[in-house]
């Protein structure tokens, strides 16, 4: 009997995980508003869950578009060359760029020749989409953590500690 996931290929597979990550971050911002998503922090980070967005809206600009696609595309909020980390905009702002960064990420995946593509970083030197997927579903996986930390705390629930 085939058990390999209902005949899915790996490109399938791997988006499918990746996007999985996405609705997570999603749905733990689910039903907040501006001023939630853009205050609320867990100490000893300052990170907002508005901030947190806006950074993953420049990973997936980063990694699909300039590493992958290979497009001359600045980071939006980025406070110094090759930064990532900084986000001062409203929440709606960081909502609406993570959306389009993901969309443009979906179809540079659905178009792409194969997992082996590359793109050239300018540290790690050349890529696959391979790696790029699994990079990526790293970086959700482990944000995702501080997501449900930051949304513990607008929710008034104690923050499961970390091991």
């Amino acid at each position: 009997m085939d058990r390999t996931g209902a005949g899915q290929d790996e490109r399938t597979m791997l988006a499918a995980v990746l996007e999985g990550q996405r609705d997570a971050l999603a749905m733990m911002c689910a039903g907040l508003s501006d001023t939630q998503m853009a205050t609320a922090s867990v100490d000893p980070s300052t990170l907002t869950l508005a901030g947190l967005v806006g950074h993953m809206a420049e990973v997936e600009r980063a990694w699909f578009r300039r590493v992958f696609a290979g497009e001359d595309v600045p980071l939006r909020w980025s406070r110094f060359p090759g930064d990532d980390f900084g986000f001062d905009g409203p929440a709606e702002a960081a909502y609406d760029a993570w959306y389009e960064e993901c969309a443009r990420s979906r179809e540079l995946v659905a178009t792409a020749p194969g997992l082996d593509a590359t793109g050239r970083h300018p540290r790690r030197g050349e890529v696959s989409l391979r790696w790029i997927l699994c990079h990526m579903i790293e970086e959700y996986a482990r944000h995702n953590g501080h997501a449900e930390a930051l949304r513990a705390g607008i929710d008034d629930v104690p923050v499961p500690a970390t091991h």
